[in-house]
């Protein structure tokens, strides 16, 4: 195989979004051969595209590049607005996607583009 494999994915900002994304990701590690990277990485893939549903503006492009050392997985939107990680209460329904992200990935980050930014995470492979 030759590095890096990149897989796209366009997708508007609908609350199906989230669950589109998470299973392009699953399917293309699973297919890979990088099952174990696959849950977590759905997860927070998840996570990442939710906050382009709830908070940002323009539609869903995702990037998912495999390396020979990691899995990087980007999701980018048309806002300008980085995100930034709240203090959840007990009781509210979000306000945790970022901590998650954080601490189930190896790297994660934000980067700013010429049309919004894209937040990303990276997992490792072993």
């Amino acid at each position: 195989m030759e590095f890096p494999l990149t897989y796209t994915l366009f997708t508007p900002a609908v609350m199906t979004s989230p669950k589109v994304c998470r299973d392009f990701v699953r399917a293309t590690l699973e297919t890979l051969g990088l099952g174990e990277l696959a849950d977590t990485a759905a997860l927070c893939t998840s996570e990442l595209v939710t906050n382009v549903h709830r908070y940002a503006e323009g539609d869903v492009h995702l990037r998912a590049a495999v390396e020979r050392t990691h899995v990087r997985v980007a999701v980018y939107d048309g806002s300008t607005r980085l995100p930034s990680p709240r203090r959840a209460a007990a009781g509210d329904d979000g306000g945790r996607g970022l901590f998650l992200v954080t601490a189930l990935s190896d790297v994660c980050g934000m980067t700013p583009t010429e049309h919004g930014k894209g937040v990303w995470f990276q997992l490792n492979r072993d």
